[in-house]
């Protein structure tokens, strides 16, 4: 699996993008892991991973989508500091999301200014032309990272839109014909669990030239949240039993944030990994959880003093752990809601609904759930998750 995982990335990936990846995610992610574990052993929590929102503006309405719909943008120049001053922290790689971040005119400029970081956008692949491909391949320190949502019927009815996968798929094609190193991401829920988590999809995907593929649990909340689509306690086992089987014999990367290599249910936001700036400068502990009590205001204060001093963010650790080591926000809304009241954070979602939406939330199972745990069986991903970050942990 690895000779052959190693021979497709040499072979596939632009050799200039390739050596750039390898810089800052392996020989930079190795001491940057390190660096947060002991900042995180001494009490700080200026995280590994940053996640940034660079806008709100989207051109497609999934189900269970949090992003607001009044279309804010974060300014360039503070896309821009937050990536200079966590790099100070030894913050290396970053994951721009959206809405839609390819409809964000500064992306490429700001991301050319920083040659020295590697960055993962997310996208949903319907806007990733030809040209936008080559412009990453020049940038050499992207990776796009294309949601796929199921197959061509229930992908469409996922996102809310017609010809989504289709579109999709000529982006994954547009970029690993241009020799990027290519992802996809889908969020596992009822309506495509029989699809995805199938070695038919994940050998379809090998053929067209993927590189990764990253598996979340899909996660009823925002103003449409469809919770009939909500994993079962045993899909979620079967899915998690499906991602260490396939890693066995797969030679492409396979991806999750939820598990550590023991199989223990983890959050990244709750052990510090990652945490989330949406576009209107809100820290957040992560992107469904809209509530903040820190924003990039002007103040004088660097974002590491931002984050280092926030009582919400210390807080949301604390309450996590004492509720369940898995999400909160699926296993049990109601003791976030209470967590937030009593912490008097915000409303950060710009929708300004978002406590009502919590409310309403009813509980949903999600990787702490199940009282069985699954082990990494092949060394490579146990090594993986005990020693790197971003999805592959930080958590041994």
């Amino acid at each position: 699996m690895l000779l052959k995982l190693a021979s497709r990335m040499l072979t596939e990936i632009s050799p200039p993008l390739l050596g750039r990846f390898a810089w800052n995610f392996a020989l930079r992610g190795l001491p940057g892991a390190a660096r947060f574990r002991r900042r995180h052993s001494k009490g700080g929590i200026f995280p590994a991973v940053v996640f940034i929102s660079v806008t709100d503006k989207c051109n497609l309405k999934c189900q269970g989508c949090w992003v607001g719909s009044n279309g804010d943008s974060m300014p360039a120049s503070e896309l821009d500091r937050i990536i200079t001053e966590s790099k100070i922290q030894g913050c290396w790689f970053f994951g721009i999301l959206g809405g839609e971040p390819l409809m964000y005119s500064p992306l490429w400029d700001v991301l050319a200014r920083h040659k020295d970081c590697f960055f993962q956008v997310f996208t949903n692949g319907t806007l990733l032309d030809r040209s936008s491909a080559q412009v990453m391949r020049q940038l050499g320190n992207v990776t796009p990272l294309i949601s796929i949502e199921g197959l061509a019927e229930t992908s469409d009815t996922r996102r809310g839109g017609t010809g989504v996968y289709s579109s999709a798929m000529a982006g994954i094609d547009h970029c690993t014909g241009a020799g990027l190193m290519t992802g996809v991401a889908t969020s596992v829920c009822k309506s495509n669990i029989d699809e995805l988590a199938d070695y038919e999809f994940v050998d379809s995907l090998m053929a067209r030239g993927v590189h990764y593929l990253w598996y979340y649990i899909y996660r009823p909340v925002g103003p449409r949240p469809t919770p009939e689509l909500a994993l079962s306690a045993d899909e979620v086992l079967r899915l998690r039993r499906f991602m260490v089987e396939a890693r066995r014999t797969s030679p492409l990367l396979i991806v999750d944030a939820y598990w550590d290599h023991n199989g223990r249910a983890v959050c990244p936001a709750a052990s510090g990994v990652s945490y989330h700036i949406n576009p209107r400068g809100d820290v957040e502990p992560c992107p469904p959880i809209q509530f903040s009590a820190d924003h990039l205001n002007g103040d004088g204060r660097c974002l590491a003093e931002v984050i280092e001093g926030s009582q919400f963010l210390r807080g949301f650790s604390t309450m996590v752990e004492a509720v369940t080591p898995g999400c909160v926000l699926m296993e049990d809304p109601h003791a976030l809601c209470r967590f937030v009241t009593d912490s008097a954070a915000r409303d950060s979602s710009g929708r300004g609904t978002a406590m009502a939406e919590l409310e309403a939330t009813s509980p949903n199972p999600s990787q702490g759930c199940g009282g069985e745990e699954i082990p990494e069986s092949h060394w490579f991903y146990r090594l993986a998750k005990k020693c790197w970050f971003f999805g592959m942990g930080a958590y041994g």
